[in-house]
């Protein structure tokens, strides 16, 4: 699997009585069998709120990559596309329990989440051999 981008977004009001504004959204856009895919992830923006709880990061940007600022809503669709692999096959996640959320940032080897980004500076892509690379397996 080639992973192509990462972005995350503050969703902004469309109407006065829409609740849009609540909500972040994260993708991956990443190729699969040579077929392109977007996975998109909606979630309570309140999470970005306390993502210190289940990630080490301590402030937004959580890092900078060759002069990108990796912000947190940047990694949530990675992150979500890592722990579960199965998800190539869809195309939007909707997480509203803070529970469901964390338990995607469980066991995730945070130190190796700033070489896709770096790959993605480079070379306009990373090449994702193995999801579990990026698990901490337990010792």
């Amino acid at each position: 699997m080639l992973i192509k981008e990462c972005k995350g977004y503050e969703l902004e009001k469309a109407q006065p009585n829409t609740s849009e504004d609540f909500f972040n959204r994260s993708e991956v856009t990443f190729s699969d069998d040579g077929i392109e895919k977007t996975l998109h992830v909606l979630y309570v923006r309140y999470f970005d709120e306390i993502y210190q709880e289940f990630t080490p990061y301590k402030q937004d940007p959580i890092f900078v990559q060759n002069g990108r600022e990796v912000e947190f809503k940047d990694i949530v669709a990675l992150v979500c596309l890592l722990k579960n692999p199965g998800l190539r096959s869809r195309k939007r996640l909707y997480i509203n329990s803070k529970e469901e959320f964390a338990s995607y940032f469980r066991n995730i080897n945070f130190d190796k989440l700033p070489e896709i980004f770096l790959a993605l500076k480079q070379t306009n892509g990373y090449n994702l051999r193995s999801p579990l690379e990026f698990i901490l397996q337990p010792q």
